[in-house]
């Protein structure tokens, strides 16, 4: 019997002096993975729950999308998005 494991899709770091970072129910799912989000760069498309400051910036306080162990794969559809924007802006 084959056993697949997803163990790689989560990982949390509770010695961290900002766990959690954001306020949470249950600290137990709490994922570290993507501890600086990668989909910041995506604006208003990055799909999390985050305002605009005043002045301007992305406030994300109050966003755990990427800290949800079942967000792993729709954070890397989401990091694609990002590469093929880049890789558009490249080639203009």
């Amino acid at each position: 019997m084959e056993v697949k494991s997803e163990n790689f899709k989560f990982f949390q770091n509770i010695a961290c002096e900002y766990f959690p970072c954001h306020k949470v129910e249950n600290c137990d799912s709490f994922n570290c993975l993507f501890c600086y989000c990668p989909l910041y760069a995506l604006g208003r498309d990055c799909g999390g729950n985050f305002v605009y400051t005043e002045k301007g910036i992305k406030n994300c306080s109050h966003c755990d999308f990427p800290h949800q162990k079942e967000n792993y794969d729709k954070v890397l559809e989401k990091i694609m998005i990002l590469i093929k924007r880049v890789k558009e802006e490249s080639n203009q």
